[in-house]
């Protein structure tokens, strides 16, 4: 995944510009990456690998060398970034979150016209140095822009730094990522999450709309070309990704969770000593679950936040099983004797689940419950980089679907079916598989309830395998 945040200010933008990239964290690890727009020092950039580190460390002992008004950061989880390109539109540096499933073959598309990639990550294509290629195609950046929607297959929102001293911010044309316009005494800023505003005393402007590009400057913002009709934001940024102080298309994310934890507990006849949110994700539902249940939230679980992250963040299955273990620890003295209920945002392939169960009952657990955001994830997303998943086979519902019918695509639309025998049976081995007491899934319907917009404005492909390209 990743985030970015960009801003035009009638001062120095350096300090605005470091702390609300950094609020961006929580969505990637790899790479940070600042630039920096003034008429006396031109364009000045860093980027830096976040792998063994966090953003702040990288950055903040060379914030002296930024200089200007005008800037945009980056968090990714992909490419080495911003790009700096000199071309016939000017200088102006890029920053993209995108997804690109076509990349090879727009790569080998570019290459036979004579273009060139001189910004390679990790002996790959630099998918926002492709994307810079492509808006440099068009006559101006909103022709380049679109020239980017028409070619790419997946996702692209951007923040692009011009000579002017301006920023034109994108959002990909099925609005599946989000870009958030901010406001305060001069000064305008885009970033991919709200969040990143309070501190810095922004106030949300407007919600980019699909396909909509703005021109940012300290005074004013101008719309460059008008929203699409049609919306399939990702359901999965208020199930996971969200900072719970966030909002997209004006839906607050902890609320969003706490709606749906609510709805569940309503719902569920599981008799339980209560409740607990596995870190951080699942606190939300299950503050909302306790209520809507009326049994007690308890800490019996807590994230050890200084040093470890996301748990499938790591590419490499024996360290994604490490972080997934050594992260959150188990409290004994609320755990011992307890029919507990945890709430967590999603199974994506099990692998923090089997470890948290078998510690819970080895620390004295009577019951062990689970409840998730969430329905199943049957599909792997083509449209945006949620998970490190590199094929549908990684999904634990996939490989039991593979062991019932000998093919892991057979039959996709039954297991995604709540209430279906096929659903049924997948969801009782998985909690059997995990010595879980009682596994239970939020339904889609009850998830885009928790959400509030129209089930047509969102995206839900990896639950049910709709599409739109």
């Amino acid at each position: 995944m990743g985030g970015f945040f960009g801003t035009v200010s009638k001062t120095s933008c350096v300090t605005d510009l470091f702390y609300g990239t950094d609020y961006n964290s929580h969505l990637g690890t790899k790479r940070g990456g600042l630039a920096t727009y003034s008429k006396e020092k031109g364009f000045i950039r860093s980027i830096h690998n976040l792998e063994s580190t966090y953003f702040r460390t990288k950055f903040e002992g060379e914030l002296d060398k930024f200089k200007g008004n005008a800037g945009i950061g980056i968090i990714s989880d992909t490419d080495a970034q911003p790009i700096i390109i000199n071309s016939h539109l000017g200088r102006f540096a890029i920053v993209t979150v995108a997804k690109i499933t076509n990349i090879q073959q727009l790569e080998d598309e570019l290459l036979s016209q004579n273009m060139h990639f001189a910004e390679l990550s990790s002996s790959s294509t630099n998918q926002t140095e492709l994307i810079a290629l492509l808006i440099i195609q068009g006559r101006n950046f909103v022709e380049g822009v679109e020239n980017v929607f028409k070619h790419i297959k997946g996702s692209c929102s951007m923040l692009i730094l011009t000579e002017d001293g301006s920023i034109i911010a994108a959002r990909d044309q099925w609005g599946r990522t989000p870009v958030v316009i901010g406001k305060k005494d001069g000064a305008y800023a885009a970033t991919s999450e709200s969040s990143s505003f309070p501190n810095l005393d922004y106030e949300i402007e407007k919600y980019l709309g699909p396909g909509e590009i703005v021109r940012i400057y300290d005074d004013h913002i101008e719309q460059l070309r008008k929203p699409n009709e049609d919306m399939q934001i990702c359901s999965f940024l208020w199930v996971y990704y969200g900072f719970p102080t966030s909002c997209y298309e004006g839906k607050n994310v902890e609320e969003v969770r706490f709606t749906s934890g609510l709805k569940m507990g309503q719902m569920d006849k599981s008799e339980v000593d209560c409740v607990c949110g596995i870190p951080d994700s699942g606190v939300g539902m299950a503050l909302g679950y306790a209520e809507g249940k009326g049994v007690p939230y308890h800490r019996a679980i807590s994230k050890y936040t200084p040093t470890w992250p996301r748990s499938f963040t790591p590419s490499n299955q024996e360290l994604r099983s490490l972080v997934a273990k050594m992260k959150l620890i188990p409290n004994r003295a609320m755990l011992q004797g307890k029919r507990l209920l945890f709430c967590d945002d999603s199974i994506v392939r099990g692998t923090q689940l089997r470890d948290n169960v078998k510690i819970l009952y080895d620390y004295g657990a009577k019951e062990v419950h689970m409840r998730i955001a969430c329905p199943p994830l049957i599909y792997a997303c083509p449209f945006v980089g949620f998970s490190a998943s590199k094929n549908a086979l990684e999904l634990i519902t996939r490989r039991i679907i593979k062991e019932l019918e000998g093919d892991e695509n057979k039959n996709l639309e039954k297991y995604a079916t709540t209430g279906s025998p096929e659903y049924e049976k997948m969801v009782s081995i998985i909690a059997e598989r995990f010595g879980l007491s009682s596994l239970k899934f939020n339904t889609l319907e009850t998830l885009i309830e928790a959400i509030g917009l129209p089930k047509c404005k969102v995206c839900t492909h990896c639950f049910d395998g709709s599409s739109h390209f």
